[in-house]
């Protein structure tokens, strides 16, 4: 399963963003999912997932300001990213929960300016 990550790009603090992640196969097949991040430097940290059944969970730097969500009939998912902050500046990434080595994509890039 291949997975591509997009909708990243420049915005001023307190934007939005909206990403996509499709997926080449089916999410429902994949199970989990979830978008993590890498800032400059950095490693690569899970910022948010869902399960198939729909339960979600945010690590707490973002939670109450974005929100990830899934179509297994588009085989997709989402993050709506708002209120951006400096700090939410990275390389967005989708892959399953618990990774899979496998499904890594390019990511994209995020950057907010202050």
């Amino acid at each position: 399963v291949q997975l591509q990550a997009s909708g990243g790009g420049l915005v001023q603090a307190g934007g939005s963003l909206r990403l996509s992640c499709a997926a080449s196969g089916s999410i429902l097949s994949i199970g989990d999912m979830a978008w993590y991040r890498q800032a400059p430097g950095k490693q690569r940290d899970l910022v948010a997932l869902i399960t198939t059944g729909g339960y979600t969970n945010y690590v707490d730097s973002v939670k109450g300001r974005f929100t990830i969500s899934r179509d297994n009939a588009k085989n997709t998912v989402y993050l709506q990213m708002n209120s951006l902050k400096p700090e939410d500046t990275a390389v967005y990434y989708c892959n399953a929960f618990p990774i899979k080595y496998d499904y890594w994509g390019q990511g994209t890039l995020v950057t907010v300016s202050s």
